[in-house]
């Protein structure tokens, strides 16, 4: 229905302080005006949702007396004004719009219906969240229970963790042996200068904390090995792999195939970077892409070749993606894709991955772990060196 420009602009406007005298007098038909998941964040005691797109569908139901008091509000004013104008010439004699929308409303103090499972203050700190629809407030509690893994606090790790901080997962593991060193500053900006020579993990854990404190930081110091990889994935839904080693990438491989717990994994090298996220017995794991390591002379280390230190950025970011789409349970993951990127060029490149129906880990003939061998994992220091290299492309 084409909307009258003029009237709109007549449409009468009231305060939210005189919107809630008149509701708490009765005789109102109170009409909120936006769309499903902005009315399940918080929404007015009794207000009745009906979306723009669904007003002159729905309008009849949710105010069948025309003749009657209706007040109608949204976010900030200006959807209500233009719904407002559209019952005004469906034939609704008494309508009114709340100026400054449920916005004002709470600025003013008024009381509303808010979202279960989520603070005033988290409501607030996550509105922009839960405005998309994909999101929603479901969507940002599963965020909050959530719990990710982070192997490595450094080029990969460090946007990584403060993107997902910033999102509100609600606990997140950091796994590093290493300290901070100055010439990690100019990619891993989750460091800085004074805490130089101080525990990765500890230096990580700081910043998230003064980001956002409703997050939970697990401080794991040390190195992931046979012995203790199991019992410090176990409580986690997703790991992220920043790992700065063939026989500890194979190794969580390995572990996360048995714990059935995804990888969302990333490297980089000078100009170049590579993303996949691995989940097991859906798609391909590290070991159908890399049944074997490269020569060491076709992995160096960024320490002997360097890294363009946006590299970092660029793709730990888009690992906190991955990781954020694997929570909610919405989007493409990377699965079974291997994403290319050239920073030189601006370029991605996809290639699609598969299974290899011989892979010994998560193939058709895989054998079974018994429980009795769940902690037994062969010699990825041997099996790497054998293939002629022990380091990977990492940050």
């Amino acid at each position: 229905m084409a909307i009258d420009t003029e009237r709109v602009q007549t449409i009468e406007e009231i305060e939210p302080f005189e919107a809630a005298e008149e509701i708490n007098g009765g005789d109102v038909v109170l009409i909120d005006t936006r769309e499903p998941h902005e009315y399940q964040e918080a929404h007015l005691e009794n207000g009745k949702l009906v979306p723009p797109g669904l007003l002159a569908d729905e309008i009849a139901t949710a105010a069948p007396d025309k003749s009657a008091r209706t007040i109608l509000y949204c976010r900030s004013g200006n959807r209500s004004a233009l719904a407002a104008a559209q019952l005004q010439q469906l034939g609704y004699e008494n309508v009114a719009s709340m100026s400054g929308g449920i916005i004002q409303w709470q600025e003013q103090g008024l009381p509303v219906v808010a979202a279960h499972g989520m603070t005033p203050e988290q409501r607030e700190r996550y509105s922009r969240h839960t405005l998309l629809p994909e999101v929603g407030v479901d969507g940002q509690v599963k965020l909050l229970n959530s719990k990710v893994l982070l192997l490595g606090a450094g080029g990969l790790g460090a946007p990584t963790a403060l993107y997902l901080a910033a999102a509100g997962v609600g606990t997140i593991g950091l796994v590093d042996d290493d300290v901070v060193d100055a010439s990690n500053l100019q990619r891993q900006v989750i460091h800085n200068t004074e805490r130089i020579g101080m525990p990765k993990t500890t230096s990580a854990r700081i910043f998230i904390e003064g980001l956002n404190p409703d997050v939970n930081v697990v401080e794991h110091n040390g190195r992931l090995d046979a012995s203790n990889i199991l019992d410090v994935m176990k409580d986690y839904d997703i790991v992220v792999d920043g790992a700065d080693n063939f026989p500890t990438r194979y190794l969580l491989n390995d572990a996360s195939v048995r714990l059935k717990k995804p990888v969302v994994s990333a490297s980089i090298l000078g100009f170049d970077g590579q993303i996949s996220t691995f989940v097991p017995f859906e798609g391909p794991c590290y070991r159908c892409l890399y049944p074997t390591p490269p020569p060491a002379e076709l992995a160096p280390s960024c320490s002997a070749n360097g890294v363009l230190g946006v590299m970092a950025g660029t793709m730990g970011t888009l690992q906190a993606n991955e990781v954020i789409k694997l929570v909610l349970g919405k989007g493409e993951p990377l699965i079974g894709r291997l994403l290319l990127y050239e920073a030189l060029g601006t370029r991605f490149t996809e290639l699609k991955v598969r299974r290899d129906p011989e892979c010994p880990i998560c193939g058709e003939n895989a054998e079974e772990i018994p429980e009795s061998e769940m902690g037994q994992f062969p010699d990825y220091d041997a099996f790497c060196a054998g293939a002629g290299g022990d380091r990977q492309s990492i940050a």
